[in-house]
């Protein structure tokens, strides 16, 4: 089986720092992918998920502040260390609170970002289990093979009905809007509207739910989206 390599997502407007920085995370072995500006930075960061963002504060367009703020607020937990010239405490301080997992003033040592990057990731794994598996009735869900059975039956679903799936399990029991979904599941910036979602929703019961017309499982929380929930209270 492949192994899949952890992705470090680069949001830095300095072209020589940026391509320095992408090329000393391959070598050590991750995939990477950069962006120069906020804008850029903030439909990658939806649309690649990275598994952790190294992120400069003084961008273009949004600032990192900005970018990484917006990210607490739609829940994404990935984990940001902060690259920046302002290095004054209460410089850090500001980012710890906006959301902050990790600050380093430049100039730096390059072992020591490396360092910092791979004890990030390893605290990722460590929360992780080593196989991410969704059971709810009858369905078992494997995140790792992206693979949905019932039973002995495997159920066909389409990419974005799988991430459309996995991501209202993430939270069990917390409604999700429509917004929210399509930020997540699709990617910032998407010209959609929440009929998208709805109707993706309808497909998840018709394969999944035992009476889609009754679902036990996906759920419509009225006023406000979805959520999931894995067995009856």
């Amino acid at each position: 089986m492949t192994v899949r390599r952890e992705t470090i997502l680069v949001i830095e407007d300095d072209h020589a720092l940026r391509q320095g920085l992408a090329l000393n995370f391959e070598l050590q072995g991750y995939q990477v992918d950069t962006a120069a500006d906020g804008e850029e930075g903030m439909r990658k960061v939806f649309d690649l998920d990275p598994d952790l963002i190294v992120l400069d504060i003084m961008l273009p367009v949004w600032s990192g502040l900005d970018i990484l703020s917006e990210l607490r607020e739609r829940a994404r937990d990935v984990p940001v260390l902060i690259l920046s010239a302002r290095g004054t405490t209460d410089n850090k301080v500001e980012g710890f609170k906006v959301g902050a997992d990790d600050y380093l003033a430049k100039p730096f040592e390059l072992p020591e970002l490396l360092a910092r990057v791979e004890a990030m990731l390893r605290r990722r794994r460590a929360d992780r289990p080593s196989r991410s598996v969704i059971r709810f009735g009858r369905v078992e869900v494997d995140r790792t093979d992206r693979r949905v059975t019932a039973g002995s039956q495997e159920i066909s679903l389409s990419a974005k009905e799988f991430d459309l799936l996995c991501f209202l399990a993430a939270t069990p029991g917390r409604p999700r809007t429509r917004e929210e979904i399509l930020n997540n599941v699709w990617g910032w910036g998407f010209d959609g509207s929440p009929r998208t979602v709805d109707n993706f929703i309808l497909a998840l019961r018709r394969k999944l739910e035992a009476d889609p017309k009754n679902p036990r499982h996906i759920l419509t929380v009225q006023g406000v989206g979805y959520r999931f929930q894995s067995m009856l209270d």
